[in-house]
């Protein structure tokens, strides 16, 4: 029996930045990446799909990363899905906030793609 592949939603307006991470991320095997450019679609995403780990960016137009964070902890369907929130914001605050709301872990860009590998493997093993 072939193992489930892991689903991984990146959530970023830019779609440089989404490719980036979806490329960074190919190199896990059994690992499919789903792309988002807005907080409105990925829940749309997380709703129809099966996401085990969603990466969210903070800054995003209509709908903050922060906000999407609080919409899925808040969701029982979708409060298991660990969430890394990659930005480029370095202020304590928003770190705070973001591991407050549920985040399992905060990156800020620019990102090295090992260290957002290892962060990935990490979450997708412990979630099973």
């Amino acid at each position: 029996m072939e193992a489930q592949r892991k689903r991984v939603l990146v959530v970023d307006d830019s779609e440089t930045l989404r490719k980036l991470v979806n490329v960074s991320l190919r190199v896990l095997e059994g690992c499919d990446v789903i792309e988002a450019p807005n907080g409105f679609e990925a829940l749309r995403l997380l709703r129809e799909q099966k996401i085990d780990l969603a990466i969210i960016d903070i800054h995003m137009p209509e709908m903050s990363g922060l906000q999407l964070l609080g919409f899925m902890k808040s969701d029982p369907s979708l409060s298991s899905i660990p969430v890394v929130i990659l930005t480029t914001e370095r202020g304590e605050e928003d770190r705070r906030r973001g591991m407050e709301l549920g985040a399992s872990r905060y990156l800020v860009k620019p990102f090295r793609p090992r260290v957002l590998m290892e962060v990935v493997r990490e979450l997708l093993q412990t979630k099973g």
